[in-house]
């Protein structure tokens, strides 16, 4: 499975944007998928996961009331709304598909290339 991610860019603190993931050739329908972030100087981190089935989700602290994930199995994508941006999450967003409701990184098994999202103060 080839996962890629997309939508990234630059935006104000306070503004918007939506994340994607596809998997051409692919479904991510039978998978857990998940966002991770990867900020300069640290290590990677989960954010939000959507399950397979019932679409149950998951996030993290720092993200909770403003991210929201979703996926739309019909259209083979996951999304990541972001809203209220701020500095802090600037990083690179990575999707990943895995077969476990879990923020550990290490148990999803494809990642996409990753896109940039920049917040300016």
């Amino acid at each position: 499975v080839q996962l890629q991610a997309s939508g990234g860019g630059l935006v104000q603190a306070g503004g918007s944007l939506r994340l994607s993931c596809t998997a051409p050739g692919s479904t991510v329908a039978s998978y857990v998928m998940g966002w991770f972030r990867q900020a300069p100087g640290r290590a990677r981190e989960f954010a939000a996961r959507v399950s397979e089935s019932i679409g149950s989700t998951d996030y993290a602290d720092s993200v909770k009331g403003r991210f929201t994930v979703s996926r739309d199995n019909s259209q083979n994508t996951v999304y990541l709304q972001m809203n209220s941006l701020k500095p802090e999450d600037t990083a690179v967003y990575y999707c990943a598909a895995g077969n476990f409701d879990s923020r550990l990184s290490g148990l999803y098994t494809y990642w996409g290339q990753g896109t940039q999202v920049t917040v300016s103060s």
